[in-house]
């Protein structure tokens, strides 16, 4: 009888604390809400501000305007016309200007809308000589007027400029907080709930300790138990209201509470266990003992075993990565073996010619034909010079290091890549169409590697018409944004979406490793650029290199 006193007595103690805890925690976080809501609040009250700000400096601009106060300051000027006004509204952000008589008649709208403003707060105060503001009862929208003074200093009217506040609440949808914004009436003027437009949602008060807690019942973006605060705007005679979810304050007290429970209880059970056992504590305590140098040993092992493991996998992925260097400068060998029948027969015939001129030079010489043998020796200057181009194009296609992001001119590229496949287009027939502006065109990338990138790009479009028809290479350069376009008549891409993965490839065993694209998406996307792959609709495929544009105080330094 006895222990079940006590034990009675501690639970109901352990509840009594809990409570506590959870009473006071809960202070603690609706404290903690409510601060967090009113700043939040503030900061929503200010954009509104912010944004109606826009339409109340339009008011007073176009006060001091004389294109759109003419009709009212000298009406032997003639009425504004409504585009004039129209064009005013689109800049200010507005829906509608208004330029209104002293009666309160619309002379002239930007929308062509008529009306009579006569008993309007904010006209009426415009006629004082002061800026008036104020909401429009009959739709949502909120106005500004300013005076518009005439040659005599006396008001000659008004301007007003009208905001809808439909197109400024799409811009808050979405927001997780439920915010409202009410006039003097009550009615809700502006909200981010298109349901508290209609009505406001029944709300039942149920404070907890100072804070406005209540219960609503508005759906499913609202919460059902909120805490509400709120913050008058005089300014635009409007009282801004929030409405925030208890939840996470009251989960937060409910975990608090729980959590002294469990210790309390927990401390409870390990009391009422000691005192059970004891006198067993000592043998307890020897198997605990072994249970825990057990443990050990085996967490000893397996953490030994999973050292082992890891510096396996670091030395296979430093193998991985070795390998998929290697990978990457084989697949240049392999283009670069590609080419080397077309680049023999290239420089083949430059040399036969060299000998050739070389034998005329000597036979003009020895009659004494000197300018003849100085024309043969300028031809032999202009093919020595054609290559050195083409092991130039050659050597720097089969560099491996990287190069960083400088300005470059792209019509160099596209040469280079050019002069590189050219016996390969030669020998495939290839009509080769080069488009590009007058001017050069600049962007951020490497000239080595973009020639590897866009040579890469002609190679696969060549063997891509293998077997056409037509075979027509196009290649595009646009200045605005840099772009390079490689297009073909080939029979078109059969997975685009897989275009760019690594070893993926359309070419028969033994005719690519399926690098050549994963390669170059990576030097593109290393320049800050993109690369895409698409079918045209008369058949064939084009890939697009989009590069990062050159800053004009770089391009004038490159």
């Amino acid at each position: 009888m006895r222990r079940f006193l006590i034990i009675s007595l501690y639970l109901l103690v352990t509840a009594s604390l809990a409570g506590a805890v959870w009473w006071n925690a809960l202070g603690t976080s609706l404290l903690v809400l409510d601060q967090k809501g009113r700043a939040d609040l503030s900061l929503a009250a200010d954009r509104l501000r912010l944004e109606l700000q826009r339409s109340r400096d339009l008011a007073v601009l176009l006060s001091d305007d004389a294109r759109a106060t003419r009709g009212l300051v000298d009406p032997a000027l003639g009425q504004v016309e409504p585009l004039v006004l129209q064009r005013f509204a689109d800049r200010g952000g507005a829906s509608d200007v208004l330029i209104v008589l002293p009666d309160g008649r619309v002379l002239a709208s930007a929308s062509g809308a008529e009306g009579q403003f006569a008993q309007a707060p904010w006209f009426r105060r415009a006629l004082q000589g002061a800026l008036g503001w104020g909401h429009l009862r009959e739709r949502r929208a909120f106005a500004h007027g300013a005076p518009v003074f005439g040659a005599d200093g006396q008001v000659a009217g008004a301007v007003a400029v009208i905001r809808d506040l439909a197109p400024l609440e799409r811009s808050w949808r979405g927001d997780p907080l439920a915010i409202y914004f009410t006039d003097d009436a009550g009615r809700v003027f502006l909200s981010n709930r298109e349901e508290f437009l209609r009505a406001l949602p029944d709300q039942r008060l149920t404070p907890i300790r100072t804070f406005d807690v209540r219960q609503v019942e508005a759906g499913r973006y609202v919460p059902a138990e909120a805490l509400h605060v709120s913050e008058a705007i005089p300014t635009l005679g409007l009282t801004a209201e929030m409405l925030l979810d208890t939840a996470p304050a009251r989960a937060s007290a409910r975990s608090q509470a729980l959590m002294v429970a469990a210790a309390l209880l927990v401390l409870g059970a390990a009391l009422v266990v000691l005192w059970e056992r004891r006198r067993v504590l000592a043998r307890a305590n020897s198997t605990l003992e072994a249970r825990v140098s057990e443990r050990t040993e085996a967490l000893t092992r397996a953490n030994l075993r999973l050292t082992r493991e890891v510096g396996e996998r670091r030395d296979a992925e430093a193998a991985l990565k070795q390998a998929q260097a290697e990978l990457v400068q084989a697949s240049k060998l392999s283009a670069l073996g590609q080419m080397s029948a077309g680049i023999s027969h290239e420089l083949n015939q430059p040399l036969m010619a060299i000998g050739s001129f070389s034998q005329n030079a000597e036979t003009f010489l020895q009659r004494g034909d000197s300018d003849a043998a100085g024309r043969n020796l300028a031809k032999i200057g202009l093919l020595a010079a054609r290559m050195g181009r083409i092991i130039r194009n050659l050597r720097a296609f089969a560099r491996a290091e990287p190069e960083p992001a400088v300005p470059t001119e792209l019509a160099a590229v596209v040469d280079a890549a050019l002069d590189i496949t050219e016996a390969r287009r030669l020998e495939r027939g290839i009509e080769t169409k080069v488009t590009r502006p007058e001017r050069p065109v600049w962007a951020l990338g490497g000239e080595v590697r973009l020639t590897q990138v866009l040579t890469n790009l002609i190679a696969n479009a060549v063997d891509a018409m293998e077997g056409q028809d037509t075979r027509r290479l196009t290649i595009t350069l646009q200045e605005s944004p840099p772009r390079l376009t490689v297009a073909d008549t080939g029979s078109g891409l059969q997975e685009p979406e897989r275009l760019f993965d690594p070893f993926y490839s359309t070419k028969e065993v033994g005719q690519g490793l399926g690098l050549g694209l994963s390669i170059s998406y990576g030097i593109v996307s290393s320049f800050g650029g993109q690369i895409r792959g698409r079918n045209l609709a008369d058949g064939g495929a084009a890939l697009d290199v989009e590069l990062r544009p050159v800053a004009a105080e770089e391009e004038t330094a490159a």
